[in-house]
């Protein structure tokens, strides 16, 4: 574990190598990126000047289709090395200027290329067909076919270079929100004094003290937390609303009927599924609350209170894991999978794919980001001291996993996969090192493997923590999906979003999802103020849809056999060669049918049902 001097989190430059990720899979060095990043503008030019011959000839077309894919190969290369620098550390002045000129390259180049799609929209369709049918554009085929799926929503060559003109200009309000929570509120929390010790309070601390047993040191972390989010209230405000009238602004140009069918209608996700998530959840909002009176009981809280929901309902289980004992569960937890894909993910998680530990300017949470060139990389802010970090080890992996098979089985064209998808190979690995976790419990064995004094404790703080995870990914969620709807529909319909309009439509939410059980603090409704996937529009859902998925498709391959491991096997290999809600059907689960999500409720109620017979 990377310890902290002084209780301080440590500068980028006091990591050790070994716990951070090894970028030499992309580039070198940074001497190597400069070079690739000065070869852009000669290959946007060599694609550029394909403009106007499309149509000359099937051979001229593969040519530029060649060129096109040469330029965006670099461009993704360059920018992913980038951005993951910068994500480390956002601190450092170097890799914030890498990743500013990697973003004005990839505009520049956006809108040097961005007669690309309008003019294959005006080519003949029949006689593109027929050349994609051509063995020698079985790279590319996939990639024009998703093309002509999107053909009555591309604008004009003049406005679609507009269009890619102001790229950079919308990220700022997702740019500045994470240098003002990551860095400028980040270094204002303060302290929290925990066994006697003033402990720094940050955006990953935060995480760790709710999960404390000692209720004032929840409370005081809370308190401390949203009291400095609830100064900035307008600033933030300010921030989302422009990433929502940007998200509007974006579909009335194109001529959507909403921000909702836009984000969906790329992947040929029906509106119907977002819509039955949220009615499907409401219809089981009752367990739900049962399971908040159950925490309030098993507590001995005379009142539950928000800083209540995350500390572990069994206090006798010690569930400190490294590092490495945390790789070595998921080794043994996939093991389903087979030995190729552990081994692969296990030796990627100790040989450099991960950035383990807070540093300093480091973006908190966890993330995996992957690209056609170099390994897939994890970012993790590891805590042994929390079991939920085990499995976030696994969810990520799950993510590098897909990212390594779409990788190696699909053309670059079409080998990126939908976030859809990808949510239900992450939630996928949680359910089955949950699973091996349970059986340990069952044997007597605690989370390593060794013998346990109190085994049956285990079993009700596994089933407790699983119960509390399924909740944060379905329940919770749902919850931040019907938030964001709302949110667009507010300025669809002429509504300005204002921090008070904001906070008040959370709360509602807040109060509907919780139930009567719970009582919020004055400023709990700035929670909704602090979620980042708010900036990337109709996000999250997809983490409840895919743990619905998930969990069917666990079920199906830990029950089943190498026919069903290999449809799994089939999904993660198919990238981005179908969309999303074909390739689950290929691996067994329909998610246009409301079932998978009912069923994911039922298993929820089951825990929770076992649960009020243990506690």
């Amino acid at each position: 574990m990377l310890v902290m001097k002084n209780n301080k989190i440590p500068a980028r430059k006091d990591v050790p190598q070994k716990d951070k990720w090894n970028l030499s899979s992309i580039y070198k060095s940074d001497d190597d990126w400069e070079n690739a990043l000065k070869k852009l503008p000669e290959l946007t030019d060599k694609a550029a000047s394909f403009k106007g011959k499309f149509s000359e000839s099937d051979k001229t077309f593969l040519n530029a289709l060649k060129a096109l894919e040469e330029v965006n190969l670099l461009m993704e290369t360059v920018y992913h090395y980038a951005s993951l620098q910068h994500e480390a550390d956002e601190d450092d002045p170097k890799a914030t200027d890498r990743e500013g000129r990697a973003m004005m390259a990839y505009t520049q180049m956006q809108a040097a290329l961005s007669f690309v799609e309008p003019e294959i929209q005006e080519m003949d369709e029949a006689k593109l067909r027929e050349w994609i049918n051509l063995p020698s554009f079985a790279d590319y085929k996939i990639y024009i076919e998703k093309l002509l799926h999107f053909k009555k929503y591309i604008l004009s060559e003049k406005e679609e270079r507009i269009l890619s003109l102001q790229m950079q200009t919308a990220q700022t309000p997702d740019t500045v929100f994470s240098v003002l929570t990551n860095v400028d509120i980040n270094k204002t929390f303060g302290t929290v004094k925990i066994d006697g010790k003033e402990q720094p309070l940050t955006e990953t601390t935060w995480g760790v003290m709710m999960h404390n047993h000692d209720r004032k040191v929840r409370e005081e972390a809370y308190k401390k937390f949203y009291a400095k989010y609830e100064e900035h209230q307008n600033s933030i405000a300010a921030l989302y609303a422009g990433s929502v009238n940007q998200d509007v602004f974006n579909v009335r140009a194109r001529g959507y009927d909403s921000s909702l069918q836009a984000a969906l209608y790329g992947n040929k996700v029906p509106l119907s599924v977002y819509h039955n998530l949220i009615d499907c959840i409401h219809k089981n909002l009752d367990t739900l609350h049962d399971y908040y009176s159950l925490r309030k009981k098993a507590l001995g809280l005379k009142e539950l209170r928000h800083y209540d929901v995350y500390v572990p309902l069994v206090k006798s289980v010690e569930t400190r894991t490294t590092y490495e004992e945390s790789v070595e569960i998921c080794r043994n937890a996939l093991a389903p999978l087979g030995k190729e894909y552990t081994d692969r993910l296990c030796n990627g998680l100790l040989n450099g794919w991960a950035d383990r530990y807070e540093n300093i300017g480091k973006r908190s949470g966890a993330f995996s980001s992957g690209s056609y060139i170099g390994d897939p990389f994890i970012l993790l802010n590891y805590n042994e001291e929390n079991i939920r970090d085990v499995f976030t080890m696994a969810h990520e992996g799950g993510h590098s996993m897909h990212s390594w098979y779409s990788v190696h089985n699909n053309p670059f064209m079409c080998y990126d996969y939908t976030i859809f998808e990808a949510e239900v190979a992450s939630t996928f690995n949680e359910e089955l090192v949950f699973k091996y976790l349970l059986s340990q419990a069952e044997q007597g064995k605690d989370a390593n493997g060794k013998p346990c004094k109190d085994a049956k404790a285990l079993r009700k703080y596994l089933l407790a923590m699983r119960a509390d995870d399924i909740l944060a990914t379905l329940h919770r969620q749902t919850m931040f999906a019907e938030f964001e709807l709302k949110a667009h529909e507010f300025v669809e319909q002429g509504t300005p979003l204002t921090a008070e309009l904001l906070r008040k439509t959370y709360r509602e939410l807040l109060e509907l999802y919780f139930g009567p059980e719970m009582h919020f603090e004055s400023n709990s409704d700035m929670e909704g103020s602090r979620i980042p996937h708010f900036y990337s529009a109709f996000y999250v859902y997809k983490y409840a849809t895919g743990i619905s998925a998930a969990l069917a498709l666990a079920q199906r391959v830990t029950t089943g056999g190498e026919k069903e491991r290999e449809d799994y096997f089939k999904f993660l290999k198919s990238g981005g060669s179908r969309y999303p809600i074909e390739s689950l059907k290929i691996a067994g689960v329909d998610m246009e049918s409301v079932e998978p999500v009912q069923a994911a409720c039922d298993t929820f109620k089951k825990i929770v049902d076992e649960l009020k017979t243990l506690l």
